[in-house]
């Protein structure tokens, strides 16, 4: 396959003008800035039923400068979301701990804050647009009021300031006449305009990093496009730095610039969009590549499929933790040795013992 020249001629089609602007010096080099969000090492833990404590992420380390738009993908059970409550500090929340690793937040180490430190970063420093907005929204309160309560809490505002940008924060996300929307509880709305008033919640305290777990689910084509423009939108309008968490490598390519892979718990692969689409550097990431459906996918060839499922946590083997799916693992080394994330030749990083060996496929084949 010649990368280069199909990388040429099918990238308007096939990686959307994000992915394709996404440049290699954006994420290397000592002309970097500092780091917004700073991720090191991050292990996490939750309870057994014989309360014995399982990891379920391990090691998973990656940065985020101001302004950029970065996604977490891989399948369901990966650790996406599992990482971006511990980026939030709402680990024990859900019953789990940060047994190691480091949180850095726009130069302020935040592991190991107590609760009410953590509250002060959450709203004005970064928040997060959960999955299916429906169960985030409280069915007793109109939208207005919990958009006011929020900006009343971290900015300060009067009930009629708080009102004020309730309707300006609707208007923002183009819900139309916001004024009279404010005043509607969330069984008013369907599910592509609730994520709408989602991101307006989340926006209104003006954060530095918006963390977005899968905020297109559930929702039909046509409204999962509508939610990307926005969020596009509303990142050049306030230059927020973007953490989007998916499963859907298209979806991802529509908005981020760079992409961490993970499966079964750490990134097996980093690299900005461009190259992971048209020179990945993992099997598995090539293998959620080569599943996307594509236009002009001849009807009788069929999508590649990756066999078996991701390794629940406390069951991960030995070696390489996709060595069980993976067409081109090798007895005695992949099965045996557990691969570090180093540096290979696209100045990306990969999780696997041949990938300076192999010639792997990209979205187009």
């Amino acid at each position: 396959m010649d990368l280069a020249k199909n990388r040429d001629v099918a990238a308007s089609d096939t990686v959307p003008a994000t992915a394709k602007d996404s440049a290699p010096e954006a994420v290397s080099g000592a002309e970097r800035p500092t780091p917004l969000l700073d991720v090191r090492d991050v292990s996490v833990e939750f309870p057994t039923a014989g309360r014995d404590w399982v990891t379920s992420v391990q090691n998973v380390s990656f940065q985020l400068m101001p302004g950029e738009s970065m996604a977490l993908v891989g399948e369901s059970g990966s650790g996406k979301t599992v990482t971006s409550l511990a980026v939030m500090g709402l680990t024990e929340a859900t019953g789990g701990r940060l047994s190691s690793g480091s949180v850095t937040f726009d130069g302020n180490e935040l592991t190991g804050r107590p609760a009410k430190e953590w509250r002060k970063v959450r709203g004005p420093g970064m928040g997060m647009i959960f999955q299916q907005p429906i169960r985030s929204l409280n069915p007793a309160y109109t939208v207005g009021d919990q958009i006011a309560e929020s900006v009343r809490k971290h900015l300060g505002l009067s009930r009629r300031q708080a009102e004020a940008k309730s309707v300006e924060m609707l208007e923002m996300v183009q819900i139309p006449r916001a004024a009279e929307r404010a005043k509607e509880y969330p069984h008013a709305f369907s599910g592509g305009m609730c994520q709408r008033v989602m991101i307006a919640m989340v926006m209104a305290c003006n954060p530095r990093l918006l963390i977005a777990d899968e905020p297109t689910t559930a929702l039909d084509v046509t409204v999962q496009e509508t939610i990307l423009d926005l969020l596009r939108d509303v990142q050049q309008q306030t230059g927020v730095a973007l953490l989007f968490i998916s499963h859907d490598l298209a979806v991802v390519a529509e908005i981020c610039q760079r992409v961490a892979v993970m499966y079964a718990g750490e990134v097996i692969e980093s690299a900005p969009a461009v190259d992971l689409f048209f020179r990945p550097q993992h099997p598995y990431s090539s293998g959620l590549l080569a599943s996307i459906p594509r236009p002009g996918l001849s009807v009788d060839r069929r999508l590649r499929t990756i066999p078996g499922g991701i390794p629940a946590p406390g069951t991960w083997p030995a070696g390489c933790r996709f060595a069980p799916r993976c067409e081109f693992a090798q007895s005695g080394r992949c099965d045996t040795t557990h691969p570090p994330l180093d540096v290979v030749s696209t100045g990306g990083l990969s999780r696997c013992l041949r990938a300076d060996e192999l010639a792997l496929d990209g979205v187009v084949t």
